[in-house]
């Protein structure tokens, strides 16, 4: 950091990075990626907090909603698209608070998130992480 204070990255910002950390995805997970979408909001909302058994919007910094493709079955069709949500304010307040660059914990987020879409294990999800590099 240069020591001047500007404007917080924009939800735009945080898209970008997010497609991003997608692009890096190595294969053969890549080719499963089509169809996630990507949404950016300030903090989850208290239904979606209730649903997860949490009491801090801070806490929550993405979440990948749909079904994990090793539930997938033919009855599966015409179900919405999955979704990573990306939460912006906690994202930005671990950004200050731990100084590593925006950039990694988006990408560490989406990649968790990318994760429970394959039905992977957190020691899988590491892994993945460190191809995503």
């Amino acid at each position: 950091m240069n020591g001047s204070i500007g404007a917080a990255p924009s939800a735009a910002d945080f898209d970008a990075l997010a497609r991003s950390a997608f692009a890096r995805i190595p294969e053969p997970f890549s080719r499963h990626l089509d169809g996630i979408t990507v949404q950016v909001e300030e903090f989850a909302d208290e239904e979606t907090l209730e649903a997860l058994g949490m009491d801090d919007a801070w806490e929550l910094t993405g979440l990948y909603q749909g079904r994990p493709m090793d539930e997938e079955t033919v009855w599966s069709a015409g179900e919405l698209p999955s979704r990573i949500t990306l939460y912006r304010q906690p994202l930005l307040a671990e950004w200050c608070e731990t100084g590593v660059s925006l950039e990694a914990l988006v990408t560490h987020v989406v990649i968790h998130e990318v994760g429970h879409h394959f039905g992977l294990s957190d020691a899988q999800m590491h892994a993945l992480e460190g191809q995503a590099h």
